[in-house]
């Protein structure tokens, strides 16, 4: 009988340190969402690069553990703790910036400078959604963090809340990814609602041939310029330019492989996974998570308008034949190339003939270096 009540005895105390014995409904629910995430990357092909990881990180984060097992995110020195030190200390959105850099052709921008403007003016959400995240109770530093998923960049908004606003970087990083996964979903309906049909119809001059020296002192020209309006944005800014040249140079094209293929491959992994892990229940469902996914379709939405109305004035001082399709004014946000897919494929709904695909990529680029100088505006004032 002793002998049956020690295994007894044992079975109960394994089973305290189960998953079963420390379930919560909290736990339950963010693992369906986790779920949610990788149905729609898989079945939708929604950002699956992104949702894949995060979905299933939102699985592993949300295991009920035992007090004490020293396995969690937040628990210090464990390996998942080490890895988060990549979100929580700022390493891996520069580097992911690198990588980008590396895959980006800035010719659409260089040939047609003006659709810089676009790209600026897309980021009027960011500072929108501030000034509202201010007005429903958010300190001055947390309402900048929630503004910069305006700009639909998920690096920039991690590296911002990791400096300004720790606590909600999980519920900020979800919301950026999954906005920018939205893109093809929230775009359109905006675009054709604020635009005629003579204006869907308008045809862009085909961009002019850009040399290779102009895509070579681009990016040291742009970061110098950027750099000296915001030193705070030097991170980003530094690794994005850092990232084209190597491209562009003509000399380094194995250390532009590696940024833009399996380095950008493993650090996209690592952030996917680390900040689904970063969504325990216990801090991610909380009202202000709800607020913050809110204010986030709000920053969105308004720099979605911000960028195709800004479009719809510049034309009245463009000349005939010289117009812009307002169509492409939704690619100033920085969702790399999907805003810009977004741009041509609507524009096709109308005219299959007429190829936005080009002139989106310039106010699309734009929108990445826009974000990242908004980021370190926001960073100089707030932090």
């Amino acid at each position: 009988m002793v002998y049956e009540a020690s295994i007894l005895d044992n079975l109960g105390q394994f089973f305290m340190y189960t998953g079963f014995a420390n379930v919560t409904l909290g736990h339950i629910l963010m693992i369906l969402i986790g779920l949610v995430f990788i149905y729609l990357a898989i079945t939708r092909d929604w950002e699956p690069m992104l949702l894949v990881p995060i979905g299933f990180g939102i699985l592993i984060g949300n295991i009920p553990l035992f007090p004490g097992l020293q396995v969690g995110v937040y628990e210090q020195n464990s390996v998942l703790n080490i890895l988060y030190g990549g979100v929580s200390q700022g390493w891996y959105p520069p580097l992911i910036f690198l990588g980008i850099g590396a895959m980006t052709d800035f010719s659409a921008l260089i040939s047609n400078p003006k659709l810089m403007l676009i790209g600026a003016a897309a980021q009027f959400g960011i500072f929108g959604a501030y000034i509202v995240a201010l007005a429903l109770g958010f300190s001055p530093t947390e309402a900048g963090a929630i503004g910069i998923i305006g700009g639909a960049d998920g690096p920039t908004a991690i590296f911002l809340s990791g400096r300004l606003a720790p606590d909600l970087m999980g519920a900020i990083a979800v919301s950026a990814y999954s906005y920018m996964a939205l893109v093809p979903v929230i775009q359109p309906p905006i675009m054709k609602l604020l635009t005629t049909e003579k204006e869907r119809l308008i045809k862009m001059k085909p961009p002019r041939a850009v040399t290779p020296t102009e895509k070579r002192l681009f990016p040291i020209v742009g970061f110098l310029l950027t750099a000296f309006i915001v030193p705070s944005g030097i991170p980003l800014l530094g690794m994005l330019f850092f990232g084209n040249l190597i491209k562009e140079s003509g000399v380094t094209k194995r250390l532009a492989t590696t940024a833009s293929g399996p380095l950008i491959d493993v650090v996209t992994i690592l952030i996917g996974i680390t900040v689904g892990a970063s969504t325990q229940a216990d801090k991610f469902l909380q009202w202000s998570s709800v607020k913050i996914f809110i204010l986030g379709a709000f920053s969105f939405v308004v720099a979605t308008f911000a960028g195709v109305l800004f479009v719809k004035f510049f034309n009245l001082f463009l000349k005939e034949g010289n117009k812009i399709n307002p169509l492409i004014g939704n690619a100033g946000v920085s969702a790399v190339p999907d805003a810009a897919r977004v741009s041509n494929n609507v524009g096709q709904e109308f005219d299959k003939s007429n190829f936005l695909l080009m002139h989106a990529m310039g106010p699309n680029v734009a929108g990445v270096i826009g974000s990242a100088v908004a980021a370190g505006i926001l960073l100089a004032f707030l932090a």
